[in-house]
């Protein structure tokens, strides 16, 4: 089992830019794929960013590809989000979320709490 705890939400202005961390517990972390999603009240949760176990392999929505970047450290268990060029649209709840099928990242089998981030304009 994964338990999974996001950090690093906030507020930011519009252009900014925040770190988002996923400390993973649990021993088989490194044989997760992780990936981080994102929902605003009312609609779906949608995916935001994936990253392979071994970190060879990334995945973005066309959304967020060239201001977003997935990077992991298995040594300490941990995922990032690094969210850079900000926009008000990027404000929703962000989810850490353990994957153990590539080709299915959608079929989440660990999920985080959530952390808020909010883009002001």
């Amino acid at each position: 089992q994964v338990q999974l705890v996001e950090s690093g939400g906030g507020l930011v202005q519009a252009g900014g830019s925040l770190r988002l961390s996923c400390a993973a517990s649990g021993r088989t972390f490194n044989t997760y794929h992780m990936g981080w999603f994102r929902q605003v009240p009312g609609k779906e949760r949608e995916f935001v960013a994936a990253i392979t176990w071994n970190g060879g392999l990334k995945s973005y929505a066309g959304s967020v590809k060239g201001r977003f970047t997935i990077s992991r450290d298995n040594a300490k268990n941990t995922v990032y989000l690094q969210m850079n060029s900000l926009k008000p649209e990027d404000t929703a709840v962000y989810y850490c979320a353990a994957i153990d099928d590539w080709n299915r990242l959608r079929e989440v089998d660990y999920w985080g709490q959530g952390t808020q981030v909010t883009v002001s304009s």
